[in-house]
């Protein structure tokens, strides 16, 4: 089968994504009740999509963060949480958590993980996080699995390339 002709998962069992749909609506209100809030949601899921190397999935969270507040800078530092100072410790957590969630193949959910996590975040928190990186993983599964596409976004008309633009795509 040839790119152009992936199956797209969502459109030929609408069933079943409707129903990953709805458990991803149940996980986000377990998340408001342990007040897990936007800015922490968007950003675990942007990291889960990279690490997963959704592209489509970055984009619509990366869409989502930006209407919720979350600035260009925090966004482009988290793929480098651990270098960046921009992120609190609760974020930190949470970040480190998101990537023992996304190859959780590998180590499980390593003990020192837990208790670091653990010991920042409520155990309502830790809850609500990890249904939030159990969906957003099985969403890149879908996404990367049909080679949902990303295309260049049209440049506004008011964009102009300046000597600090590193060039490539939107």
């Amino acid at each position: 089968m040839g790119e152009e002709r992936r199956v797209h998962l969502s459109k030929k069992a609408p069933e079943a994504y409707a129903a990953l749909r709805s458990f991803s609506q149940a996980v986000g209100g377990v998340a408001d009740a342990a007040g897990i809030g936007a800015r922490l949601r968007e950003i675990v899921q942007i990291h889960a999509s990279q690490l997963n190397g959704c592209a489509y999935c970055v984009r619509v969270h990366v869409d989502r963060a930006v209407a919720a507040g979350v600035d260009a800078d925090v966004i482009a530092q988290i793929a480098t949480w651990r270098e960046s100072g921009v992120f609190d410790e609760r974020e930190r957590a949470a970040l480190e958590l998101t990537e023992s969630f996304t190859f959780i193949h590998e180590d499980g959910i390593p003990d020192d993980v837990y208790d670091r996590a653990g010991g920042i975040l409520s155990e309502a928190e830790y809850v609500a996080l990890s249904w939030v990186l159990v969906s957003i993983n099985a969403f890149n599964r879908v996404a990367i699995a049909g080679r949902y596409p990303v295309p260049p976004r049209p440049a506004a008309a008011s964009e102009t390339p300046t000597a600090h633009d590193h060039g490539g795509t939107a």
